[in-house]
């Protein structure tokens, strides 16, 4: 499957993917993620069932914060 994350393009060797998924496979543990799949934000307690697709323009936030 084709699809663009974080502007640029990838291709991932899957038929199916979830953002957990793809979180675990990029290794992006992070504890504060903001995901973002065509523009819609994506709940973190939907990650285990939303599904990312063919052609999907995936962005992945890490915030970081400081004082």
């Amino acid at each position: 499957m084709k699809i663009t994350l974080n502007n640029t393009p990838e291709e991932i060797q899957a038929a199916q993917l979830t953002v957990q998924q793809l979180l675990e496979r990029k290794k992006f543990t992070f504890k504060l993620i903001i995901v973002k799949i065509n523009g819609k934000v994506v709940p973190k307690q939907e990650y285990e069932t939303t599904q990312i697709h063919d052609g999907d323009d995936v962005v992945i936030f890490h915030l970081v914060s400081g004082g």
